[in-house]
């Protein structure tokens, strides 16, 4: 059945311009898997009958049973193309086969860390559009991460099946609702793309946009028609190929070409009369069985000899699907985008060595991923953990960037906090085995070349979530970049087993999990709990669901309410500079703290201000952008928490000796203090902390880490107590779809949960309504059970995290809703109910 043996992929994993990396990326349900299907059956995996309903590339139970896609697959197809249908392909190429390593990605908000993931080890990206919905919230937010990771886009309009069979829309309808589509996907191109990958808009006459019905397997492109009509008309293919789409009408009477339509009865627009109708006219015949009609125009498309003796004796629905089917296979449309418009590695390492090497970009290193160079220095990415069949491992999931990785290499191991020339994450192990992936099996290879995705089994160990791993020699080499997520991890729960003798069995199981899933946080807390931070409540459900069954043998488990995380931040400048003094008395610190200037913490947040930047370009986009003084915005002296969050501590003192000397203690200080605020113990956000002045011994013994340390927390702790702290909350923008007559319902459920209303607008074409709206996290569990009561379940939400909002109260103020706030994490954490007071902290002289 399948069409292709091992060691002929292997044979074609070594031609690099006949390599396809592709990723297929949209909104929660437009038909991902289903659309994957087809492509799977082409290259003979399954049977065609079965694709549209088997969904392959969902291999989990869940998945099957929800009918959504959790975890990235990632699967190597084989394909023979004809030469007629390369002989346009204007790019190089060796042969006419085709690898096309293919990763289908969840669509759901929660899993968007699958889709980064996906998108870092490919090289171009199908997005999926619904013909009827357009362009969704998450579009938009996979369309962004695609174009910041430099991946090339290809467009397919889906579910053209609904627009015949629910809709029953006439051509120019279906028109117009479909040049809106890829307009609105065009904007996000546009808005989103880099200077260095050129033009990236999509166009129908171009090629670059595809017309599909996953469901029933077939799909076509312009040039699809073309190639029928071209001959008939007696015209080339580009020239017919311009005429079927945009403003050219047809008129059969006079058989002329317009570019407006004319008053004649009989003109219509191009798309319509040779694309639509003919799709529309076979689909009506099918439904209604006339067999008398639909046969004979079988024949006249030349496909009545495709169809099987069994096929002829279908009625209705199962029948179109065949002819459909035998007429526009869904494959050879997608194939052909894939083949002529999506990069090879060769083509697409060169224009993405900037954003994925950390290191300079002319050693060996970055030349040798520019070059896709399979003799060069071995350079992998791994971006995710699969579990593999055998309970509590994993194999290795990433992609060769450079060099060969073969069964027994010796590599090191640069984690993601590896700095170059230093011990700290960095393993020297070898492969045991390296793998390709085929959806639901894995097969084994000798090795696997530059430009292709891989599997490596026996580093599991070693490997929390992502790393790079080069040659056992390659010192000098630096890290790949690491990946950013355009979610973050805000709602926590704690777990413990129900059964004390269990424990052991839960931190094996929160190890595991933390490997499986990109974006999952377990962390123990210092009172002993145990951790889980994720997405949102869907994720929260999967990875709990995950954690019990697959990584704990099913012991159980008990979970507390979700808790969401807040942050700590200042809305002014301290009042006054605060000092404190050091336990021997001997050193005095002076601090004040301000608030972050708009925007400048959201910058800090999404990388393009961070500890690692180039010192001169940086200030330069400090002052520039954020009116910082020039000198000051060299001085910074680091970033908190965890050397890269939105905290800053600034050096403004004049003239002071020694300060070199307690740099780094107070770098560990703000590290700690920025993880712990002072007010429930929360991560502090968008904070600069200016250090005024030191006083110190002269004796470098009564100045070490043991005093300088605690002496700076206190004095942050001070400086952020006396600067009119405030809480910041996580909010969510949530979309929701709902007819008019549910608009009611929505409003007053926001209402209650203290959401604001920011865009409602109706889609064009349609009685469905879309809301958009800010909502508090913390009001956002159970808000989809509580609409869907409200609106009679007409409601569709969906939940992104948006960014944080300042609430306006002061908690120092006891009684109002921060301060209640502030108490109940704080019994939650198990310190005291009330806040220290500032005497604590602050020291006089």
């Amino acid at each position: 059945m399948v069409k292709f043996t091992i060691d002929e992929i292997r044979g074609l994993m070594d031609k690099k311009h006949n390599i396809r990396n592709m990723s297929v990326i949209a909104h929660v349900d437009h038909g991902k898997s289903t659309l994957t299907d087809s492509l799977v059956a082409a290259a003979g995996i399954m049977a065609l009958e079965q694709a549209g309903d088997t969904r392959l590339t969902d291999t989990r139970a869940d998945e099957q049973e929800r009918g959504i896609t959790i975890k990235s697959t990632g699967i190597s197809l084989y394909y023979q193309m004809s030469e007629e249908s390369l002989k346009a392909f204007e790019g190089e190429r060796t042969g006419n086969d085709y690898l096309v390593n293919l990763i289908d990605s969840p669509g759901h908000v929660d899993f968007s860390s699958e889709v980064t993931a996906a998108l870092r080890i490919t090289d171009g990206a199908l997005v999926v559009v619904d013909c009827i919905e357009g362009v969704c919230v998450q579009t938009e937010t996979v369309l962004r991460q695609a174009l910041s990771e430099r991946i090339r886009p290809v467009l397919t309009v889906n579910k053209m099946d609904r627009c015949f069979l629910e809709l029953m829309q006439d051509g120019e309808s279906a028109y117009t609702s479909y040049l809106r589509v890829i307009e609105n996907a065009n904007v996000l191109m546009a808005t989103y793309q880099d200077e260095a990958m050129g033009d990236l808009q999509v166009y129908p006459d171009q090629g670059t946009v595809s017309f599909s019905a996953g469901l029933h397997g077939w799909a076509f492109t312009l040039t699809t028609f073309a190639k029928m009509y071209a001959s008939k008309f007696g015209i080339d293919e580009s020239k017919m190929i311009k005429k079927l789409w945009g403003d050219n009408f047809f008129d059969p009477a006079t058989k002329k070409w317009t570019s407006r339509a004319t008053d004649s009865p009989t003109c219509q627009r191009g798309f319509v009369q040779f694309c639509y109708n003919p799709i529309k006219t076979v689909i009506e015949l099918a439904m209604k069985d006339a067999k008398d009609k639909l046969f004979p125009m079988c024949e006249k498309l030349g496909i009545f000899g495709r169809l099987k003796a069994d096929d002829k004796e279908l009625m209705g629905k199962p029948l179109m699907k065949r002819v459909m089917q035998s007429w526009l296979p869904a494959s050879e449309a997608l194939l052909e985008m894939i083949v002529y418009h999506l990069p090879s590695p060769a083509k697409a390492q060169r224009y993405r060595v900037d954003t994925l090497y950390e290191g300079p970009l002319d050693d060996i290193y970055a030349t040798s991923i520019r070059n896709c160079d399979a003799d060069g220095p071995l350079m992998v990415y791994i971006s995710k953990m699969i579990p593999s069949p055998d309970k509590g491992r994993f194999f290795a999931f990433g992609r060769v960037f450079s060099g060969k990785v073969a069964t027994g290499t010796k590599v090191r191991i640069l984690g993601p906090n590896y700095v170059p020339g230093e011990k700290k994450d960095l393993y020297v192990k070898s492969v045991q085995r390296t793998v390709l992936c085929m959806g639901r099996k894995q097969e084994a290879v000798e090795d696997v070349p530059c430009g292709n995705t891989v599997a490596l089994v026996g580093l599991d160990q070693f490997i929390i979530k992502t790393a790079t791993l080069c040659g056992e020699k390659a010192e000098d080499c630096h890290p790949m970049k690491a990946m950013k997520f355009s979610v973050s991890p805000v709602v926590r729960v704690a777990v413990e087993p129900k059964n004390a003798a269990d424990l052991p069995k839960l931190v094996e199981g929160l190890k595991r999990l933390a490997r499986s899933d990109p974006m999952v946080q377990c962390i123990i807390e210092e009172t002993g709990e145990h951790i889980i931070a994720g997405a949102g409540e869907l994720h929260l459900e999967i990875c709990l669901n995950d954690l019990q069954n697959d990584f704990m043998g099913g012991a159980e488990i008990r979970v507390s309410d979700p808790v969401v995380a807040f942050r700590e931040t200042v809305v002014a400048t301290s009042d006054h500079v605060v000092m404190s003094k050091s336990p021997n008395k001997h050193n005095r610190i002076y601090l004040q703290a301000r608030p972050m200037e708009d925007g400048l913490a959201e910058k800090i947040d999404d990388g393009a201000i961070g500890p690692r930047d180039d010192p001169k370009i940086r200030a330069k986009m400090l002052t520039d952008e954020f009116g910082w003084d020039k000198e000051i915005s060299k001085k910074i002296w680091a970033f908190g928490p965890d050397t890269q969050g939105p905290n800053m501590m600034i050096d403004i003192t004049k003239g002071v000796q020694y300060l070199s000397e307690i740099k780094d203690s107070c770098i560990a200080a703000l590290q700690w203090a920025s993880k712990e605020g002072a007010m429930a113990e929360e991560n502090m956000r968008g904070i600069v902390f200016e250090f005024c002045d030191v006083v110190m011994h002269a004796d470098a013994i009564h100045r070490g880490g043991g005093q300088i340390i605690p002496t700076c927390r206190r004095a942050i702790y001070a400086a952020e107590l006396t600067a009119s702290p405030r809480l910041c909350e996580p909010v969510y923008l949530v979309e929701i779809a709902a007819p008019e007559g549910a608009l009611g319902g929505i409003y007053s459920v926001l209402n209650q949960k203290r959401g604001m209303v920011i865009e409602e607008m109706q889609r064009p074409g349609t009685p469905m309504y879309t809301v958009k709206a800010y909502l508090p996290v913390v009001e956002s569990f159970g808000f989809t059970a509580t609409l869907r009561a409200a609106t009679a379940g007409q409601a569709f939400p969906q939940c992104v995290f948006d960014h944080w909002e300042t609430l306006n109260i002061d908690p120092l103020v006891s009684g109002n809703m921060a301060a209640n706030l502030v108490t109940s994490i704080r019994k939650r954490k198990g310190l005291k109910p009330d806040m220290l007071p500032l005497s604590e902290f602050e020291d006089k002289l």
